[in-house]
């Protein structure tokens, strides 16, 4: 292979420049199956929650964030997750608010008490997601395992095949693919069951079609998943 031939095989191969690929952040965006039926309830019920303080209790790569992140966009939710953590304690400006991933580091237990009073006393509401319950969470403040016990647990499962595969055609469908049914059924029954791991696979296959100029085959999905194991 001469030196040109060389040069023009390596810039086939090269990886397509990054493209934005917004996530969705309204209601009509949300993908409903069995698995997330009970938080989206949750969101059309807002905001006559049943408590001010819901907890959103599931595994990783549930669609926890993306839940959340509707109901923030709904609701106008403030964000006090790094307030929490970083124990925080100016006044409050409005009255919902979320609080993402409790479990996930420490955060200040007197803040996130003065954060549920401040809700419950403006008719307020308050979203927590988290992997584990609160019990799991070594709560040491009374007075917070007690709030926390009176909060509504809403807790939704792993992924299913029915809304993989309806993020996994919407993934697609948002970068202009058209891709055969059989191929993403393949792929769903092949991945790691996690709303991040159908990202990440249709981004890589959509860049490995786009660097070799092929359309996207189950064979160019089987490439794609064995790298991901």
């Amino acid at each position: 292979m001469t030196a040109e031939a060389d040069e023009k095989q390596k810039a086939a191969m090269q990886l397509p420049l990054e493209l934005g690929y917004g996530q969705a952040s309204s209601r009509d965006d949300l993908l409903i199956s069995a698995s997330v039926a009970p938080a989206v309830e949750l969101i059309d019920r807002w905001p006559d929650w049943l408590a001010p303080v819901v907890l959103l209790v599931g595994p990783p790569g549930a669609g926890k964030s993306h839940i959340s992140g509707v109901w923030k966009s709904l609701s106008s939710a403030g964000d006090v997750s790094s307030a929490m953590r970083s124990g925080a304690t100016s006044e409050h400006q409005g009255t919902a608010f979320l609080f993402e991933d409790a479990d996930h580091e420490a955060f200040d237990e007197t803040a996130l008490f003065h954060l549920i009073n401040h809700v419950r006393q403006n008719n307020g509401t308050l979203l927590i997601t988290a992997r584990s319950l609160p019990g799991q969470w070594g709560v040491s403040l009374a007075d917070l395992k007690s709030r926390l016990a009176a909060a509504t647990v809403v807790e939704i499962g792993a992924p299913d095949d029915e809304l993989l595969e309806q993020l996994v055609f919407k993934l697609f469908a948002d970068r202009q693919l058209d891709v055969d049914d059989r191929v993403v059924r393949y792929i769903v029954t092949r991945m790691e069951r996690s709303l991040e791991a159908a990202r990440g696979i249709v981004e890589a296959i959509d860049k490995l079609a786009l660097a070799r100029g092929r359309r996207i085959t189950r064979a160019l999905a089987a490439e794609v998943l064995q790298q991901h194991d």
